[in-house]
């Protein structure tokens, strides 16, 4: 019963977390500070961005022209950047069209071995997991942006993986004492992401 209690809290904090006026509702050009969580192909020279922002949570963006080699975001559009990002919401769709940005940080140590990259990769993916899409969760994305800052300071070690996790738990209202805090959230979006069990290994 206990478990049933704790998901049920969980479901309605995360619907409270939903912005009251959607896209379309704002104004036709809006500006947010976001960290590159996935990208991918739209057409041979457009890309689909997903972005995790402190205003409006994860979003979307298309943009357009972005392979192209003389394309104002080459080089722009990596993994793991922060960004100072323009956009122009959509009206009927959840793609959003990505007008301009500006790169805050690169954090390109976390390039510089497969260890680092891997435990980013985790970050990302479990944050993407939990997170609602266009809700405003500035407490989630400072966590994964102190997250990142760290480990493109430091060596990706065992302590900070279980603490990124411990204060994610935490801050959803389902960390509980004597249980791991990996197993809570688990118990919220299913298995972990597939990096999780190759991180640990390495990281042991």
């Amino acid at each position: 019963m206990r478990a049933v209690s704790v998901l049920t809290d969980v479901e309605n904090f995360k619907l409270s977390l939903s912005n009251v006026y959607p896209f379309h509702q704002r104004p036709l050009k809006m500006k947010a500070r976001g960290t590159l969580i996935r990208r991918s192909l739209l057409t041979e020279t457009s890309l689909i961005v997903h972005w995790c922002t402190r205003e409006y949570g994860i979003i979307k963006t298309v943009a357009k022209g972005a392979r192209r080699p003389k394309s104002s975001f080459a080089g722009k559009l990596d993994l793991f950047y922060s960004c100072e990002i323009e956009i122009h919401p959509a009206k009927t769709s959840d793609l959003h069209i990505l007008k301009d940005l500006q790169i805050e940080n690169a954090r390109l140590a976390l390039r510089r071995d497969y260890g680092q990259t891997l435990a980013a990769s985790y970050f990302v993916k479990l944050i993407d997991r939990i997170a609602e899409p266009e809700a405003a969760i500035p407490e989630i994305a400072d966590l994964l942006d102190r997250g990142l800052d760290y480990l493109d300071s430091n060596d990706a070690n065992l302590k900070a993986v279980e603490h990124f996790e411990k204060q994610l738990a935490q801050f959803l209202g389902i960390l509980q004492n004597g249980i791991d805090p990996i197993r809570s959230i688990s118990d919220l979006i299913g298995n972990p992401p597939k990096q999780r069990s190759e991180l640990i290994e390495r990281l042991r």
